[in-house]
């Protein structure tokens, strides 16, 4: 194993817009100190770069690094650039992961997946039942599968883009016809009757201030989840606590996400609960 950060065991890197506050870089260096590998991982903003997205992605493919995580707002963008092996993936029309290597990059979706480990590690085994999700791109396609993983019975689309949320909802139809499906724009209106509320919009990010939903709307849930997690206590996260809803924070995802992106990366063991403590300290920098 190297010592060199200029020739580090693992090369990774992030594309995606407002990034500078990711932990990703930290939990991978993190996750590779573990074991003795010198892991890098660079933020990879386009337009600090001077290139489009399409750019990006060729810079990383082409200069040694083994993988990438994407997102917000190129998610659904970088799927055309992909071998997706796995269908549930090609369904959702999304990823989060890429591994460079062979003649076409290799795409996996550890969205999906991580916010169904964050869900259960919250709620358990506790059905989601009637659910309203604000925002159906990336994020919010890999979370409305694991919804249905998970079993839930009725899924409340909103999205100011409806044709957006109405093809999410045809894939979700065609994928899961038990489940009932609606679509809509009003997410006051849609959160009356709803067991749990979730965010999958920037909006309460750092550098989009705001909520997506008024507390007074929130009365009747049952629980929420935010998929921003810079920062952690969002207005929407607060609000929902102060009306005594159980909270699952976007910090969950992204640790879960992490972890199972590791996997894919570098294929090694990792020591979750260790991780997950450096994490939450505050001795490391960004």
């Amino acid at each position: 194993m190297t010592n060199d950060v200029s020739s580090p065991d693992l090369k990774l890197g992030l594309i995606g817009d407002n990034i500078a506050a990711s932990r990703s870089p930290l939990l991978h260096r993190l996750a590779g100190a573990q074991i003795g590998m010198v892991v890098t991982y660079d933020r990879l903003v386009p337009r600090d770069m001077n290139l489009d997205f399409d750019g990006v992605f060729a810079f990383a493919r082409d200069n040694g690094f083994r993988g990438i995580n994407v997102t917000y707002p190129y998610k659904e963008k970088v799927v055309a650039k992909l071998q997706i092996d796995d269908p549930l993936v090609r369904g959702i029309g999304a990823c989060n992961t890429v591994i460079f290597g062979g003649d076409t990059p290799k795409g996996h979706n550890t969205d999906y997946s991580g916010f169904m480990a964050a869900y259960q590690n919250v709620r358990g085994e506790a059905a989601p039942g009637v659910v309203l999700m604000i925002g159906t791109g990336g994020v919010g396609r890999a979370v409305v599968f694991g919804l249905v993983g998970l079993g839930a019975t009725e899924l409340r689309l909103i999205d100011r883009d409806l044709p957006k949320a109405e093809a999410l909802a045809a894939d979700l139809r065609k994928t899961a016809p038990q489940v009932t499906v609606t679509v809509g724009d009003n997410a006051e209106a849609a959160a009356a009757g709803a067991t749990g509320l979730i965010n999958c919009t920037p909006v309460g990010m750092v550098g989009y201030g705001g909520t997506p939903l008024p507390r007074a709307a929130m009365a009747g849930a049952q629980w929420v989840f935010d998929a921003v997690y810079t920062p952690t206590d969002t207005e929407f996260l607060t609000d929902a606590a102060a009306e005594g809803l159980t909270i699952i924070s976007g910090w969950e995802l992204f640790f879960f996400q992490g972890v199972h992106a590791w996997k894919f990366f570098a294929g090694l063991p990792l020591d979750q609960a260790a991780l997950r403590s450096e994490l939450l300290s505050e001795r490391h920098p960004l």
